[in-house]
Order: structure tokens, then sequence, then C-alpha cells
């Protein structure tokens, strides 16, 4: 596999060099190709896209209490306005190569290039909207709309699983150009690529507060069937895995991913029962190897030195250089499940709900003893009768360490975790509350203002209301 993608990083340092400008930006640059084949639209949104998963985690870790500043008060860890222009841009710059992509596919009668363009499409729309709200998407890829006008989030929620269903039903159809190597996730098996439509389906549904559970089941009936259907982009030695990137620069004394007090109290035994076994395989030890966290938005305290509190460090599942990037996960899709069925189908939520556990706990490899017993806890195997939409989410976050879907999931819940509690030094602004969005970015503030919409951090997602 690896071999595959050092043959091809050629053309993907070729086109993260040229691809395509900001979509407000419509001067021609002579420099760029004009005119991407469709094989190096699908390396690029393939690859970027898992990108963007982790552009948007390093943003959302701190709010949800994975990550937190080792300085007092750090913008990140207070929820203040930053500016998201690189964020915003990185996702605009993916949805115009897909739209690139789509229309070549439709001209070619590329059947499955345009299933998994609408698929990518999707889902890089649907990130967009859930940290933006209301953006440009209909006049968003026109280059002679210089100031685009703003879509409903509401709207394009609607668009997003609209794109997810001509994705699905398009690559179960014929093609006259297959997919392959050109794709960084599954190589091109259409197979996963339906059952990954089918996953985020799922995913977007969750979100929908009137969305039909069982229409939401069913796509999981069709969705992944365990671990090894996981949508994730491997790394290779001439790119690390950017979490790994924030372990080596920790190490070196670039201060990042320093983790949440909340995060090592939820799985050391201190806000629950039991002592989580993962904590080991996904965070590392003060030089006194204690599990010590920093409280977010207070900073280090009294430990001013490195190695007095947890950080990400190198060579864990999370952090190894050539560590997969995930997008969506067969564990995610069980608590899915085992959300969408907990009011009516309790047995059917249960099992899917430790089906979920084992599944992180396979990811990570941990040893079969210590799973046995992490599971029969009482505290985590409570009986279908007895499980909680509360239980339900504590795993979910545990397993999407790092993963963006935890900050649609805590707005959800309305940060209802346990011990979850607002940081120190909040930005006051915020009223004592949680953030609840994103600002927009500046760029595009200054560039088009009059159709930028205003609102605060506390305005929120229409799913959110």
């Amino acid at each position: 596999m690896k071999s595959i993608y050092n043959r091809i990083f050629g053309l993907l340092l070729l086109l993260g060099a040229s691809s395509c400008e900001d979509f407000l930006d419509v001067n021609e640059n002579p420099n760029n190709p004009q005119d991407a084949p469709i094989t190096g639209l699908m390396t690029n949104a393939t690859y970027e896209t898992a990108l963007n998963v982790q552009r948007i985690g390093s943003i959302t870790s701190n709010y949800v209490q994975y990550l937190a500043s080792p300085n007092p008060a750090s913008a990140s860890d207070v929820m203040e306005p930053l500016n998201y222009s690189g964020t915003w841009f990185n996702l605009y710059n993916v949805m115009t190569d897909l739209t690139d992509l789509i229309s070549k596919a439709e001209e070619s009668d590329a059947g499955h290039y345009l299933g998994a363009g609408q698929i990518l499409m999707a889902l890089n729309l649907g990130m967009t909207v859930d940290i933006f709200g209301d953006v440009p998407y209909s006049e968003g890829f026109d280059f002679s709309a210089v100031t685009p006008a703003y879509d409903d989030d509401e709207q394009l929620y609607a668009e997003v699983l609209s794109l997810l269903d001509q994705g699905i039903q398009n690559l179960a159809g014929t093609t006259a150009i297959s997919i392959g190597d050109d794709d960084f996730i599954f190589q091109g098996d259409v197979d996963s690529w339906i059952k990954f439509g089918n996953m985020l389906k799922a995913r977007f549904m969750l979100h929908t507060p009137d969305a039909s559970a069982n229409e939401l089941l069913s796509a999981i009936d069709n969705g992944f069937e365990g671990n090894e259907d996981d949508a994730y982009v491997e790394f290779f030695e001439q790119r690390f895995n950017p979490w790994a990137q924030v372990a080596i620069n920790n190490e070196n004394l670039l201060l990042g991913g320093w983790i949440s007090t909340q995060f090592i109290e939820a799985l050391d035994g201190t806000s629950y029962p039991a002592v989580d076994p993962r904590l080991p395989l996904m965070i590392g030890t003060t030089d006194d190897g204690e599990f010590i966290g920093v409280p977010n938005g207070a900073g280090r305290g009294n430990a001013p030195e490195q190695g007095a509190r947890s950080t990400l460090i190198p060579g864990q599942y999370y952090t190894s250089e050539l560590s997969p990037l995930l997008i969506a996960t067969f564990a995610e899709q069980k608590f899915i499940e085992a959300e969408a069925a907990l009011n009516s189908d309790p047995n059917r939520a249960y099992a899917a709900y430790l089906a979920g556990i084992e599944a992180h706990m396979d990811m990570l490899e941990v040893p079969e003893g210590e799973k046995e017993a992490y599971l029969s806890d009482p505290g985590v195997s409570m009986g279908a009768g007895s499980l909680t939409l509360d239980d339900i989410m504590k795993e979910k976050w545990v397993a999407l360490f790092l993963h963006p879907e935890t900050w649609n999931d805590a707005r959800r819940f309305d940060y209802g975790y346990k011990d979850m509690t607002l940081p120190a030094n909040l930005n006051t602004d915020l009223n004592n509350q949680f953030i609840r969005r994103l600002p927009y970015p500046d760029n595009e503030v200054s560039r088009n203002g009059q159709n930028v919409p205003e609102v605060s951090l506390l305005d929120r997602i229409w799913w959110d209301e």
C-alpha cells in the first residue's frame, strides 16, 4: 500500500502547489494548470478531505476538552473568536476541486467517480455548515460571482443528504472509467464507497432533529460492517500524520497537544468508576509516569517544565508518523446506532453501544483481558434496561478522540458530559455559556461583507436550536 502512495506522491505535490485558488479569487494564475485530470482531482480531494477533518479537529479538540493549552487564558481554550480564514480556504478549495471532478465525471459517464465526488462534496459541505452555519454554495463555485450569496444552513443540510443519496445511487450503477489508486481512501473499492456513503448519511441524519430513526437505522444496515471498513487516509515517509507532527513539535518545545484534565479524569477512575485501559494507548504520562492534565483555560500552573503534564506523544495509535487519519469509523457508526435505537429498541441500542466500545478498543489493540475486564465492569456493562444517552455519549466521546464530530455531539448534548465544566478565564462575551459556532473568517468579512451574516459565538447552527 505504501508503495502506491509513494508513486503518486509527486502528483500530489503538484496538485498541492497548483490546486484551485480561493473561490473568490477570479484572476487566473498563468502558472497553474487550468484543466486538471479527473484522476488528479480524486487524489487531491481524498487526501485533502482527510486533512480537513484533522484541521477542524485541531480547532474543536479544545472545545470538547480533549486538549488544553499550557498557557493560561489561551484564546483556543477560553473560546475567543479567532480568524479561521485558512480553514475556510481549505474547505472551499476541496469543494472547488470536487465541483470540477463532478462535472468531468458527468461529461465522461464516469458514474463511480461521480458518486465518490458527490459523497466527498456532501462531507466537506456538511463539515463547513456544522462549524459556520449559512455559507455560500449555490453561487460558491461560480467564478463570475465575486461576492457569492449565502445559503440557508438548513437547506444546505438537505443538499448534503441529497448528495449522499445521489452518490450511493451512482456508485451502484455503471461507469465508463473505474476508480483506482488515485483514490487515497478506498483505492477504488466501490463497495467501500457505498458503505461510507450510508455511514455518512446516518451521521448527518443524527444531527437532524426530525430525521426518521427507521431511515437512519436503515442507512446503518447498509453501512460499515467492521473496523476493516473504516474510512481513512494513510500517510507515508514524505508527509507525517499531522497529529504525529504535533507530538514531535511538542517534544521540541513547540508546545501543542497538551491533554485536558477533563479527558484524563474521565478515563483514570476519577469521574467514572472504571479505569479505562485505553488511556495509556492514547496519550503520554508525565516524566514521573503519571497521567496529569491541564485544566482548560487555567494553563499548567506551577509546572512550567516540560514533562510535568501529559501530552500527545510520538508513536501511539493517533500520533505515529504513518498513522491513518480517520474520517469515519465503524466505532462511530455503532454509537450512532445506539443513540438512534435507544428509545425504540433498547436491546439493539445496548448491543451497538458495547460493539462501539469493543471496536475502538480493537483499533487501539487493547489486550484481550483488559478489554474484557472493562466491558464487564458494572459501570460499563449496565444492561439494556439501564443504558442511558449519557452512557452512549461518554463512550462515543472517548472513541472519537481528536475528531471534529465530537463538537457536533457536544452541542447536541448541550455539553452535558459528566464533570465537563466551563474553562477558566472564559471569554466574557459568552456569558458563562459554551461556544456554539465559529466566527466567519476575516478574509470573507473583508471581501464579501455585505453577504456575511452577523452572528455571535452563541448563535446556534440550525440543528442546534
